[in-house]
């Protein structure tokens, strides 16, 4: 996935340069509901067991993890025996986006494992940047787009089509397409399209439309717009820092407002959602709250903007933040 290369060092070109400046589009602003805190709860397939001292104990499907946490900056509630259970854990460099390996306390373990999500079957995956493959804290985002899906594919003879830029494994477009849509992936990394056309398989979804596209977000997106392609619901997850598979190069701060209004222009005359998840990036949600809001002026609907948390498993129940959002809904 973009979203999850290694960071890009700041000295290289931008693509904001070639770009004509942008227009702030005219009429009344969205209505708006923040902060809305989206929270994630333990279940059988998922759970944050405890956090603390720099690290979080999770529980994926069978397997007890331990990954490195930033923002754990609290003690842990659970005693050594907990955290010393385990089945995997991350070593090497601390930063979102390092590099590292994976240790096998137990037994070694494979690079996949079989998890589900709302009974949709797909892999784990232990990865080199500390990522599983699948991002539990989009939970309240998956099933609100099933739930517009469904209740829009009931009323049209049209299907309702997704687009899903920087998709990487492929889980939000797999609970699309089985909620109905048409569904177009676009993702950078060729890896990761082989590990989301892997997830496909496994979900028992081979029948079900979905297009899988290796190319930069923002190429894409702009040669939909020349196409005069239209979407329903858009779902953007970029990175801090990426690369395209030409060398392209994503920077959040200076490309994402340019993707925000080009996705306004992919978008058909009656659509959904639009829906932004940010990883890793100083700021606060009220940025891209009012990137969003600025950019879908007069276009009725509201923006609802905030933080996805995960509530641990423990007795002290705490909430750990793991990245701001903001999604634009038609009503």
């Amino acid at each position: 996935m973009q979203a999850k290369n290694p960071s890009t060092p700041p000295h290289l070109p931008r693509r904001d340069a070639e770009r004509p400046p942008l227009v702030r589009p005219s009429g009344a602003l969205p209505a708006e509901t923040l902060p809305l805190i989206l929270e994630v709860a333990p279940d059988a397939d998922y759970a944050l067991i405890d956090s603390g001292e720099g690290q979080k104990l999770e529980r994926y499907g069978p397997l007890r993890i331990v990954r490195p946490e930033n923002q754990a900056i609290w003690a842990r509630a659970l005693p050594p025996r907990d955290w010393n259970r385990v089945d995997a854990v991350f070593t090497g460099d601390t930063d979102e986006e390092g590099m590292g390996r994976w240790r096998f306390p137990r037994e070694p373990l494979g690079e996949t494992w079989p998890m589900r999500f709302d009974g949709l079957s797909y892999l784990g995956r232990f990865t080199s940047f500390r990522h599983v493959g699948v991002f539990p804290e989009q939970a309240p985002h998956w099933r609100h787009m099933a739930g517009l899906i469904e209740e829009a594919s009931a009323k049209r003879r049209e299907p309702v089509k997704v687009l899903n830029l920087f998709g990487y494994t492929g889980l939000a477009s797999l609970i699309a397409a089985r909620a109905g849509a048409h569904v177009t992936h676009v993702d950078a990394s060729k890896k990761a399209i082989g590990w989301a056309r892997e997830n496909q398989e496994v979900a028992g979804l081979e029948t079900k439309p979905i297009r899988w596209i290796c190319e930069d977000a923002m190429r894409f997106i702009e040669r939909e717009v020349k196409r005069e392609s239209r979407y329903d619901i858009v779902l953007l997850d970029p990175p801090a820092y990426g690369r395209g598979p030409k060398g392209e190069v994503w920077q959040l701060f200076s490309d994402l407002p340019a993707l925000v209004a080009l996705t306004r222009q992919v978008l058909t005359p009656k659509p959904l959602a639009v829906v932004l998840t940010a990883y890793s990036i100083r700021a606060s949600f009220f940025a891209i709250h009012a990137l969003l809001r600025d950019s879908f002026a007069g276009m009725g609907g509201r923006v609802e903007s905030g933080e996805l948390v995960i509530r641990e498993e423990n007795e002290a129940a705490r909430a750990l933040s793991t990245s701001l959002y903001a999604r634009w809904v038609a009503r």
